[in-house]
């Protein structure tokens, strides 16, 4: 399991926070995913075999939020 963390612009609430970690989660091979708004950090602890971290920049860029 590898651990990353990704900087992601424009979330500003709870639904903003719920719609990252969704997109994440539902991604095969995410197991845990932290969201700190006041940072705009996202910590993912994911299986690099199964999902890579373009996976994971799409999945939240499809959401309305930008990946630094």
């Amino acid at each position: 399991m590898q651990k990353q963390t990704l900087n992601v612009t424009g979330m500003s609430c709870g639904h903003c926070q719920a719609s990252v970690e969704g997109a994440l989660k539902g991604l095969d091979g995410v197991s845990a995913v932290e969201v700190d708004l006041n940072s705009g950090k996202v910590e993912v602890t994911y299986d690099e075999s199964k999902v890579s971290l373009e996976n994971m920049k799409e999945a939240v860029e499809d959401q309305g939020y930008d990946v630094a």
